[in-house]
């Protein structure tokens, strides 16, 4: 007995390999009391948390964001703001405090001068009328009240169409003290539903800082590592990412105009303006270690908190 419990032990080599994970990456406990109280008072986080006052900072500071066409802050504004934007061919509906890309609505009309979302659901300005509401009264964000931000629909840059047609991808950068120190590529799936979030089904491919390539992504339904898409099979490991260097430019000017040191920046590439910063986050989650299969203790360890 003794030998067949032993035989199912963990060898050393195992145990060293997991106590050396744990010792490199940071964990959300650590996140959230070492790094985030400390770098990112709770006074500033409404900068992150209410996108449309995150718009407002990067259209004063001249940083490229989607161009808002209004925002609706009560139910009173609802009719009137929806008739100013009646004549755009294209336009996408989110909740200002809202996460997760719940409550987002892309519209776009078709030849029948219809508002369609791109699964082919219509919608009817009664319908729209009524998804706006549903953003003030909290029905997304959780909170009491809400603001609707109605903006420039973004049109991904062909470079990504050719990993994957359908969604949006995005770049999350993860700035400390006006430094980037780790990025990712959020690119969509047929099981994210077109969607690029980590926690749908969306895969996260690793970015090479320094030279803006791809490296290998992480499957969270799966927790696999993959080189290749799982839909379109495109293998995206080594591809060079186009404007890189801006990027990285917008990313450091947008730190710097903001009252927290602790960032995630999430930025889209629009096939016509280039890369746009869509929102900012003070409380960046953790997965973008297992995207990069890296830690982020080794890359704070020298920062001064």
């Amino acid at each position: 007995m003794e030998l067949w419990f032993f035989s199912f032990l963990p060898s050393m080599k195992y145990i060293d390999r997991i106590l050396d994970l744990q010792q490199k990456v940071v964990g959300m406990n650590e996140r959230n009391y070492r790094i985030i109280n400390r770098l990112n008072p709770s006074e500033y986080r409404h900068f992150a948390n209410d996108k449309a006052i995150c718009k407002k900072v990067l259209e004063e500071n001249g940083i490229p964001t989607p161009k808002t066409y209004c925002v609706i802050e009560a139910m009173k504004e609802i009719e009137e703001k929806l008739s100013s934007i009646e004549h755009l061919n294209d336009f996408v509906v989110k909740p200002a405090m809202g996460s997760g890309g719940q409550g987002i609505l892309i519209l776009k009309k078709t030849a029948e001068n219809i508002w369609q979302s791109p699964s082919g659901e219509v919608y009817t300005r009664k319908d729209l009328s009524m998804h706006v509401a549903n953003i003030l009264f909290g029905k997304f964000s959780k909170k009491m009240f809400d603001k609707v931000i109605i903006e420039y629909r973004l049109i991904p840059h062909s470079d990504f169409k050719k990993i994957f047609k359908r969604g949006v991808p995005d770049f999350r950068i993860i700035l400390l003290n006006t430094k980037p120190i780790m990025a990712m590529l959020r690119m969509p799936t047929e099981e994210s539903d077109g969607k690029a979030n980590l926690h749908a089904g969306a895969i996260g491919l690793g970015v090479d800082l320094k030279t803006g390539s791809l490296t290998r992504g992480y499957n969270q339904i799966t927790d696999q590592m993959v080189s290749r898409h799982p839909d379109s099979k495109v293998l995206f490991e080594g591809m060079r990412l186009p404007d890189w260097e801006k990027t990285l430019a917008i990313s450091i000017a947008t730190a710097k105009v903001f009252p927290l040191n602790y960032l995630g920046i999430d930025i889209v590439y629009d096939e016509t303006f280039g890369p746009m910063v869509i929102e900012i986050n003070s409380r960046p989650g953790m997965q973008i270690q297992n995207v990069n299969a890296v830690g982020l203790k080794k890359l704070i360890e020298n920062i001064e908190f």
